[in-house]
C-alpha cells in the first residue's frame, strides 16, 4: 500500500512540476474582472474574452468583450470592451481568445498589448 501512495505522490509532484516549467497560468482574468480598473493589473497577465470588433480609427486595435456578454440577445446590452493590440494575425469577430500580455498607458486610457493570442473557438456573433 505504501508503494501506491509513494507512486501517487511522485506522479502528483511530476504534474505540478510540468505546469511550473511550462509556465501555464493558473488564473486567467475575464474582461469584467479587469474593465473597472485596468491600472490595478501590472505585469504580465492572461485575459479571456470574445473578439467583438476592430477599431474604426486604428485597424490594428480590436476590442474584446466578456464571454458572459454572449448571453445578452437584445440591443440594449451595455458591453464593456477592452482595447487590444497584438503583433501578427488578429482574431476575427466571435473568436474566443486567451491573451497573454500587459497593459500600457496610451495617454487617455489603457491598451492591452498582447504578446500571445490563442483562439479557443469561434462563436457566431452579429448575424
Amino acid at each position: 500500500m505504501k508503494k501506491y501512495n509513494l507512486a501517487a505522490a511522485v506522479a502528483a509532484a511530476g504534474i505540478a512540476l510540468m505546469f511550473l516549467i511550462s509556465g501555464c497560468d493558473s488564473k486567467a482574468f475575464s474582461v469584467n474582472d479587469i474593465a473597472s480598473d485596468p491600472a490595478a493589473f501590472s505585469g504580465t497577465i492572461t485575459i479571456t474574452g470574445i473578439m467583438a470588433g476592430v477599431s474604426p480609427q486604428d485597424p490594428r486595435i480590436f476590442g474584446i468583450m466578456d464571454i458572459k456578454e454572449l448571453q445578452c440577445k437584445t440591443q440594449n446590452c451595455n458591453k464593456v470592451l477592452i482595447p487590444v493590440t497584438c503583433k501578427g494575425k488578429q482574431p476575427v469577430p466571435g473568436d474566443e481568445v486567451r491573451l497573454v500580455g500587459s497593459f500600457v498607458n496610451q495617454g487617455g486610457g489603457y491598451l492591452f498589448a498582447a504578446e500571445k493570442v490563442t483562439v479557443v473557438r469561434n462563436h457566431r456573433i452579429g448575424g
